[in-house]
């Protein structure tokens, strides 16, 4: 099979295709022939090596169909999508023409979508729905504010968030981009700055956060909230680097929640994947109450250019590769 392989670390350069043999079926695995992946902030870490477990072959998400499955979970031939469980980190991921994944990360999708559109599913609205639904308890009719809009997880979420009922405030570092985050239902954009809790006008009111930016922010995040409001950290798009000498006595706001997602989880008994309504999300997105459409579709040759968009920071949303 045709494989995208990390040949050394560095830039996009480094992924270089090659012939590699088919995953062999296993007990408790299933082999998926790939016809779409979407791409990942986490896949352009493990590219430079800036993560500690980083597989020859990258990809933590796909959809596919089922070539094999030897505990007899799912039948052959049903389409199914597969996120994390090791993929693109201990073991080969999806950035292939096949895959073999642990049968506790693999779900049963069935879609009229195409594949480029189901792609854009399974990481992004898996991670957001868990965030929102049950590290925050999001409701109908709460408010929420989402760090990070414009990334394809804060897109996914503000989708998630509106279609509950929910009144979603939205930030990008971009004024140019407040008008794309209001068209995905979001009440108002807000520019986001480090300490966007001296300048919003409900500082101090919101029910909950979802902080995508991550350790610059989260503390900013806490000080918006409620007496008992909720905050959730689940992205990095301001960086890897750790709070600094973090003391919470000093430093966290009283009577709030501080909550944190990864979906490295999922898989895991306490995160079954089968707790996150992919097949319901993906009616959704057929019927249009969900936007998930990919912002841009690249051919499983153009992986380099498609690692190069995501650097840049210009993907505009969920970026995906078909398998021709």
């Amino acid at each position: 099979m045709r494989a995208i392989v990390i040949e050394r670390f560095g830039g996009p350069d480094c992924l270089v295709y090659k012939d590699l043999p088919e995953p062999e079926p296993a007990a408790g695995q299933v082999v998926i022939d790939i016809k779409a992946f979407g791409i990942n902030h986490a896949e352009l870490h493990m590219r430079r090596g800036e993560r500690a477990e980083a597989a020859p072959v990258s990809g933590i998400e796909c959809v596919g169909l089922v070539k094999s499955c030897p505990g007899g979970e799912f039948p052959v031939g049903a389409k199914v999508a597969a996120l994390m469980g090791g993929l693109g980190r201990t073991i080969n991921g999806s950035y292939a023409e096949y895959t073999r994944a642990p049968v506790e990360n693999v779900a049963l999708i069935e879609s009229e979508l195409p594949w480029a559109q189901l792609a854009a599913i399974p990481e992004t609205y898996a991670t957001a729905w868990t965030c929102l639904f049950r590290n925050l308890e999001i409701e109908a009719g709460q408010t929420l504010v989402i760090r990070g809009g414009t990334s394809s997880f804060g897109r996914a979420a503000i989708n998630l968030a509106v279609n509950a009922g929910a009144r979603v405030i939205a930030t990008t570092r971009r004024r140019e981009r407040f008008a794309a985050l209001e068209e995905l239902g979001a009440e108002r954009a807000e520019l986001e700055t480090p300490h966007l809790s001296r300048s919003i006008a409900e500082a101090k009111r919101l029910d909950a956060v979802l902080d995508l930016v991550g350790n610059s922010t989260i503390l900013d995040s806490l000080d918006l909230l409620r007496r008992g409001g909720r905050a959730c950290l689940a992205g990095w798009l301001g960086g890897l680097d750790p709070i600094p000498d973090f003391n919470p006595l000093l430093q966290m706001a009283s009577g709030v929640y501080l909550t944190f997602f990864g979906s490295f989880v999922f898989g895991t008994p306490g995160f079954p994947l089968s707790d996150v309504p992919l097949q319901a999300i993906a009616a959704d997105v057929a019927a249009g109450r969900l936007r998930a459409k990919p912002s841009r579709v690249f051919a499983f040759d153009e992986i380099r250019a498609a690692h190069r968009v995501l650097e840049s920071g210009e993907a505009g949303g969920k970026m995906v590769v078909v398998n021709a």
